[in-house]
């Protein structure tokens, strides 16, 4: 399970394990004995830990910050290939980071209403909801896109349409899942196989994806507003009898 013949240098003890990953000794061994965390490499009557180590407990964190119980983690990890080198789980990682790292933990109704500036009601919390501003935390309280904030709140006061801030955002939710399996695909198999024989290390890795992350997110943007222009030309020629390049 990864890359344990490893030089001695590479090897750290169990409290170098705990101190780097912020995983507490009873969760390392814990993890270890569902399979989450290989056994540690073993030295005479002492156990050590490699990269891989770090790597794979890193991911574990980070899943587990999206809210993955831990048999999802379970078979997440599943999936990843039998040699998956420390390299590789850190491009895992930072894959999973939020893309628009906007969110932020609102504590209570009462917190969120003083960022709103507004008293919300639950009309105008489920459409925050509709419009994927506001989530309700099963923590307990509430999730904030708080950049989008000012938008949505711009819509409230404008009686947008519950039904359809709720069509809008089911049809940005098809096309996000549709774009997001695509560029998976396109990492798997055209950006990974790339770098993956170099000697590229993983903080170039990680380094290219979160910058291929706004340059995505800002060719998104661009491909839909240049889609909505020819939506609407084509809409005004069908009604006019025009010919499309000359609406």
């Amino acid at each position: 399970m990864g890359e344990q013949a490893v030089d001695e240098e590479g090897l750290i003890g169990l409290a170098d394990l705990t101190e780097r990953t912020g995983v507490s000794v009873r969760n390392v061994r814990f993890y270890t004995s569902r399979g989450l965390l290989p056994p540690p490499v073993r030295r005479g009557r002492s156990g050590y830990y490699t990269p891989v180590h770090v790597a794979r407990l890193e991911l574990v964190r980070e899943l587990q910050g999206h809210g993955f119980t831990l048999a999802a983690i379970e078979r997440y990890l599943a999936t990843l290939p039998e040699d998956a080198g420390a390299d590789q789980l850190a491009v895992r990682r930072t894959m999973l980071t939020p893309w628009h790292p906007d969110d932020e933990h609102v504590a209570d109704l009462a917190a969120l209403e003083q960022r709103a500036g507004r008293t919300l009601d639950e009309a105008a919390l489920a459409l925050l909801d509709a419009l994927g501003v506001v989530r309700v935390d099963p923590a307990g309280g509430y999730r904030l896109a708080a950049g989008r904030l000012t938008t949505a709140l711009d819509l409230l006061a404008l009686d947008f349409p519950l039904a359809a801030a709720r069509a809008a955002g089911d049809a940005c939710r098809r096309a996000g899942e549709a774009l997001a399996a695509e560029l998976d695909a396109v990492f798997r198999e055209q950006v990974w196989p790339a770098y993956r024989d170099t000697d590229a290390g993983s903080e170039r890795l990680q380094a290219l994806v979160t910058a291929m992350k706004p340059v995505t997110v800002d060719g998104l943007v661009a491909a839909y507003e240049a889609a909505m222009d020819a939506t609407r030309r084509e809409e005004v020629a069908r009604r006019t009898g025009a010919p499309d390049g000359g609406v």
